[in-house]
C-alpha cells in the first residue's frame, strides 16, 4: 500500500492541505498550476469573486484536459497508422529482398553463361584464324 503524502499549498492566497499518494513534488506542481490559472483569471477581471474565478479556472483546466486528451487520441491514431505503414514497408522490403536474391542468382548464372559463350567464341575465332593462316 502506498503511503499518502500531506502537502500544504497556497491557491489564490488561501492555504490548503492536500493528501494524496502522488509525490510531494507532483502535488506541489498541481497546486502551482491551479494557482497560476486562477491568478491569471483574477487579473483579467478583478471584480470576480474567488468562487467565480475558481469555476472559470475549473472550466479552463477542463478545456486543457479535453484538448490534451484529444491530442493524445490523435497521436495514438497517428502512431497506429505509422505502425501499419511500417509493417507494409517491412513486407515490401522482404519481397524486394527476395526479388533481389532471385535477380542476383539470375545475374550470376547469366555471367557464367556469358563467360562460357565468350570462351566458345574465343575457340571459334582461334579455329577461324588457324584456317585463314593455312
Amino acid at each position: 500500500m502506498s503511503s499518502k503524502n500531506k502537502v500544504n499549498i497556497r491557491i489564490a492566497g488561501k492555504d490548503y492541505t492536500l493528501v494524496g499518494v502522488e509525490s510531494e513534488e507532483y502535488i506541489q506542481r498541481v497546486g502551482l498550476y491551479i494557482d497560476k490559472k486562477i491568478n491569471e483569471i483574477m487579473k483579467q477581471n478583478a471584480r470576480l469573486s474567488t468562487s467565480m474565478a475558481a469555476v472559470l479556472t475549473a472550466i479552463n483546466v477542463a478545456d486543457d484536459y479535453f484538448k490534451a486528451f484529444e491530442a493524445e487520441k490523435n497521436l495514438e491514431k497517428e502512431l497506429e497508422d505509422v505502425k501499419a505503414e511500417l509493417e507494409k514497408l517491412k513486407e515490401t522490403n522482404k519481397f524486394l529482398s527476395n526479388e533481389n536474391s532471385v535477380c542476383t542468382s539470375k545475374n550470376t548464372n547469366l555471367r557464367l553463361e556469358l563467360a562460357k559463350r565468350e570462351a566458345e567464341l574465343g575457340e571459334v575465332r582461334n579455329s577461324l584464324d588457324k584456317v585463314r593462316h593455312k
